[in-house]
């Protein structure tokens, strides 16, 4: 079993910047891509970026995040990032690390869930 610990979530005003965190307590083959959904209230989870641990480095982003958001690997330090700027009020949600075998933006595809942590954007 794999546990993906997140870090990083609070409050910042539209506009500002957030820093998300996630590393797996192991790195096996489930874990060779990296990603991350959100789910705000009364919304479906949906996909927001995702990353793979090797060297081509593959990273994909929704479209509502492409440009603002970005998501990195640090491999020294077993950890994954996401990198949030010029947040909106719509960006607000229940960020989740999900772990999996290739990069996909369907939640079904990941293996491994970490706990969730909350983004809230105030106007």
């Amino acid at each position: 079993q794999v546990q993906l610990v997140e870090s990083g979530g609070g409050l910042v005003q539209a506009g500002g910047s957030l820093r998300l965190s996630c590393a797996p307590s192991r790195r096996t083959a489930s874990t060779n891509v990296m990603g991350w959904f959100r789910q705000a209230p009364g919304k479906e989870r949906e996909f927001v970026a995702a990353i793979d641990w090797s060297g081509g480095r593959t990273a994909v982003y929704a479209d509502s995040v492409s440009g603002r958001f970005t998501i990195s690997t640090d491999n020294a330090k077993n950890t994954v990032y996401l990198q949030m700027n010029s947040l909106y009020t719509e960006d607000a949600a229940v960020y989740y690390c999900a772990a999996g075998f290739f990069v996909s933006s369907r939640d079904k595809e990941y293996t491994y869930w970490g706990q969730g942590t909350q983004v809230t954007v105030s106007s």
